[in-house]
């Protein structure tokens, strides 16, 4: 075999075990709220998650989820230091959200030491993601 059939050969192999990588971290928003829930040893509840969201938490500048995201997150909303511009954070109107893991779990961390000052628990997670599916078009 050539040199420049063995290199296609293994270029291939590796495009194609990236993208089985990446199919292997794909998740749905339901099934990532499940495992939040379980996680949480509760059922999620979408009501708390509204409130949760729209909270002011009492940080340097008092933010709360919706001071960037928006009060009801089904359009574009702005980082409020940055002004960059954010994608739609519910679902229905954003088919990207919550469907990758590392992702999800990497915007959380950020997010919530930003916003709320620590980390978010399993319950505040399932009840944020919880009410963010129920906004529909």
């Amino acid at each position: 075999m050539s040199r420049v059939n063995l290199l296609r050969r293994w270029s291939v192999a590796i495009v194609a075990a990236a993208g089985l990588v990446a199919v292997a971290h794909a998740i749905t928003p339901a099934e990532l709220l499940a495992e939040y829930s379980a996680k949480a040893g509760a059922p999620a509840q979408p009501e708390r998650g509204q409130r949760f969201f729209n909270t002011g938490f009492g940080r340097e500048f008092g933010w709360s989820c919706a001071s960037c995201h928006g009060a009801v997150p089904t359009k574009a909303g702005a980082d409020e230091l940055t002004k960059k511009v954010i994608g739609p954070l519910a679902p229905a109107f954003n088919a990207a959200r919550f469907t990758d893991r590392a992702r999800t779990e990497h915007q959380f961390r950020l997010n919530c030491k930003d916003v709320v000052g620590r980390e978010c628990t399993a319950a505040e997670k399932a009840d944020v993601l919880s009410w963010l599916l129920t906004l529909k078009p």
